[in-house]
């Protein structure tokens, strides 16, 4: 790790844990830069910041407001200015002073950034889904592998206690051989008709689309709605499905492998900005015959079922099992969502002892591929077999012209 000059003390970590007054010497400090500060970036940077041995040095977003405000963020926890604001993230990976980075961006750009990051020697903690689409996903594992670089998936319910417990119960045999995996992802979202509007003073649009394709902009667009169209994202089944999904590969003792059959059915917005699936259902089958079901409906969970009983968790942290039994066998640690701060530990932690996280690259692609390949069955209307070494469909060419994606010039992978 690079040394850079500290006197904060971090609001999280307490002073004992890594140094003299709170502060982690010179050599053991990670140098960070964030690159999208939105919603989802912002907590994440904030998590970052608590950890005494890191120094974020820069922040990177296309809104002017955005980056203006996470450096401010950074600069009241150093209480300095020092933290530079960068609007292209080639800047930010350009600093031979930055150990690693994390990319809280719109999913069509993980991929794209990821790979540049390894080939500049960052480590990467990113967002989910590792990638629009299945080819940009291997394409990260492999850049990750061949250039040597930690990557966590920011799949922060591996790090959730009431969830790991359900996933060590799947694991454990506790619930017998397991049958049936559920996913609950709820509905997707419809909207009305956008008309064209004048790009934001501020915000540099044509970075923001980047490799897609052009398209006027509107503010349902872009501003935090980007997951409910094709060209940004996968809807639910790649927003929510790329957690829940991961979380049933886990349990299943799959994450390394996946479903080879799919089929399903969805309804999709009749018109209208929006054109993710709205109501759908797909069922996976593995080769052992466990299925993976994915569902529309609330509460958003996941739920085991094995010969001998089941287990599930939700997102408000409620786990039910039957046997009762189960639940009185361990203690089960119920936190709040947002509470992940180990998931972020995790990753610092990796850094220093070039491990594996709790969230790797392949795992993610596996578990998000389980997303992608669900999105390719409900748009083409009929079931398909997969090839899960190959990465291709079995004997269906129409499918596999749907595994990758043309970019907008200058960008590809």
């Amino acid at each position: 790790m690079r040394s850079v000059a500290a006197t904060a003390v971090p609001f999280v970590v307490p002073g004992s844990a890594l140094g003299k007054n709170g502060v982690a010497p010179p050599s053991e400090r990670i140098t960070m830069g964030c690159i999208g500060i939105g919603g989802m970036g912002t907590v994440d940077l904030r998590s970052f910041l608590g950890n005494a041995d890191v120094r974020v040095l820069a922040v990177c977003d296309v809104h002017a407001g955005r980056r203006d405000y996470a450096k401010s963020l950074v600069d009241g926890q150093y209480q300095n200015q020092d933290c530079a604001a960068y609007n292209d993230f080639r800047e930010v990976l350009a600093r031979d002073d930055i150990d690693a980075v994390m990319i809280a961006t719109p999913d069509h750009w993980h991929a794209l950034i990821s790979i540049a990051a390894a080939r500049a020697g960052k480590d990467i903690y990113c967002e989910k889904p590792i990638s629009l689409t299945v080819a940009e996903g291997r394409a990260v594992v492999e850049a990750m592998s061949a250039y040597g670089r930690v990557y966590q998936s920011g799949t922060q319910r591996r790090s959730i206690g009431c969830f790991r417990f359900a996933v060590d119960v799947a694991r454990s045999g506790k619930i017998g051989k397991l049958h049936t995996l559920h996913t609950y992802l709820s509905e997707g979202l419809v909207c009305g008709n956008e008309p064209p509007q004048p790009v934001p003073k501020g915000f540099d649009y044509d970075l923001w689309l980047g490799p897609a394709p052009y398209e006027p902009y509107t503010t349902k667009r872009c501003q935090g709605s980007f997951r409910w169209i094709f060209d940004y994202s996968g809807g639910q089944l790649t927003d929510i499905g790329a957690h829940f999904n991961d979380l049933a590969q886990w349990g299943n003792g799959s994450e390394l492998s996946g479903p080879i059959r799919y089929e399903g059915r969805a309804e999709f917005p009749r018109e209208g900005l929006f054109n993710t699936p709205v109501r759908y259902h797909v069922e996976a089958a593995y080769a052992d015959g466990v299925k993976l079901i994915y569902h529309d409906t609330s509460p958003r969970a996941v739920r085991f079922e094995g010969d001998e009983g089941w287990v599930s968790v939700d997102d408000d942290g409620n786990v039910d099992a039957s046997p009762k039994s189960i639940l009185r066998e361990k203690q089960i640690v119920k936190q709040n969502y947002f509470n992940w701060q180990g998931h972020h530990r995790n990753f610092l932690d990796c850094v220093k002892t070039r491990s594996r996280t709790i969230a790797p690259p392949e795992a993610a692609q596996r578990s998000t591929t389980t997303c992608h390949v669900g999105n390719i069955c409900l748009r083409l209307g009929r079931p398909l077999r997969w090839n899960l070494g190959a990465e291709r469909f079995v004997d269906d060419p129409e499918a596999d012209r749907m595994l990758a994606r043309s970019m907008r010039a200058p960008w590809h992978l």
